[in-house]
């Protein structure tokens, strides 16, 4: 069977990605169109790149749930829209204002 040898990046090698692959499992490359697939690009992943980028939470938008078993519907700096936990948006900023502007001082009010 023919195998290939790939350059991967240090990230893909130190994560243990191994770079040797068998030809059925290579397919051609096409780039990502961030237009239809924001988010995407290599440097854009968390911890990828000569200098990663950190992206912030711009605001909450709305929650479901309650307490500490809620979920937050953020919106990022990059403009997506995703849903988080509680554990990973309750030392932010922008959940605090979100408490504010709800009447609130914290998630065990919802």
């Amino acid at each position: 069977g023919a195998t290939y040898r790939l350059e991967l990046p240090k990230e893909l090698r130190a994560r243990g990605i191994h770079d040797v692959f068998h030809a059925s499992l290579l397919r051609p490359h096409f780039p990502n169109d961030d237009r239809r697939f924001p988010g995407r690009q290599f440097h854009q992943l968390p911890h990828f790149g000569e200098q990663p980028r950190e992206w912030a939470v711009d605001r909450i938008i709305s929650h479901s749930g309650r307490g500490s078993d809620a979920e937050f519907e953020a919106q990022w700096s990059t403009g997506d829209v995703t849903w988080a936990p509680y554990r990973d948006v309750q030392h932010l900023q922008a959940l605090t204002e979100y408490f504010e502007a709800l009447g609130v001082s914290s998630a065990g009010q919802l």
